[in-house]
């Protein structure tokens, strides 16, 4: 299987995060990892294993990411507002460096897509919304997508507003609304099982931003699976390898 790696540098920020590239061909698909996780986590994890056959293919190209959790949004230190405004710093360099990596290993063969698995769900999410012309097509996996409910302190400013889909998408209206609903879709899939509501609150989470984005007629699917289906690896597994395929 054809694999790639390289670092690029967080702007703002002394950081070389790395991305790493597996497939030959086909659809790239962007993957975060799990909170604090790192671009290794896609293959050591096993969520290769459960789409290799769509890699070996050529129907899907995976390029993971490190996170940078641990500086911005579980850096519980400091307030929320400065941990969104670090955020920021890591979604300009997946939309500056990352991107830029992908279209030139893919040249640019067809359209991005998003996935994440839990806090992971959310920066493939948020992506997604934020750079729709970029990532037409976005799967979060057990994700929460408030981040006001991360252990939240201090005073919500413009930074925390615009990290958080929950809080910008209601006051969307316009032109920008219109080209969201023509431009985006959101694949939303969560658990009832252990851990998806307590204590990540993917479940609540995850119904609410459907809710939402009903409300705001962008185009999603809510997908819940049952009671057995956990906050973890072996059913993300699963849920990735059901929906993917459809998809590249």
């Amino acid at each position: 299987m054809h694999r790639a790696d390289v670092r690029l540098r967080v702007p703002g920020h002394e950081a070389d995060l790395r991305v790493v590239r597996h497939g030959h061909h086909g659809r790239p698909l962007l993957a975060f990892p799990s909170e604090g996780g790192s671009a290794a986590d896609f293959e050591d994890r096993g969520m290769l294993h459960a789409i290799g056959d769509l890699v070996e293919a050529g129907r899907v190209s995976v390029f993971a990411v490190d996170s940078l959790d641990g500086w911005t949004w579980s850096d519980n230190s400091v307030p929320t507002d400065e941990r969104a405004a670090r955020h920021s710093a890591y979604h300009s360099w997946v939309e500056q460096a990352v991107v830029p990596w992908i279209l030139d290993q893919t040249s640019q063969e067809s359209e991005l897509i998003t996935c994440g698995v839990s806090l992971g769900a959310y920066h493939a999410v948020q992506f997604a919304l934020q750079r729709a012309d970029l990532a037409p097509l976005a799967i979060g996996l057990s994700g929460n997508y408030d981040p006001t409910t991360w252990n939240s302190w201090g005073d919500l400013g413009d930074a925390t507003y615009f990290a958080n889909p929950t809080a910008y998408l209601p006051g969307l209206d316009g032109d920008h609304l219109a080209w969201l609903r023509e431009r985006l879709s959101i694949l939303l899939v969560v658990g009832e099982g252990p851990f998806e509501v307590s204590p990540t609150g993917a479940l609540p989470s995850t119904r609410a931003f459907a809710d939402l984005l009903s409300q705001r007629g962008i185009r999603h699917e809510l997908d819940v699976w049952g009671h057995d289906s956990a906050h973890d690896w072996p059913w993300w597994h699963r849920q990735l390898a059901h929906h993917l395929p459809r998809f590249v």
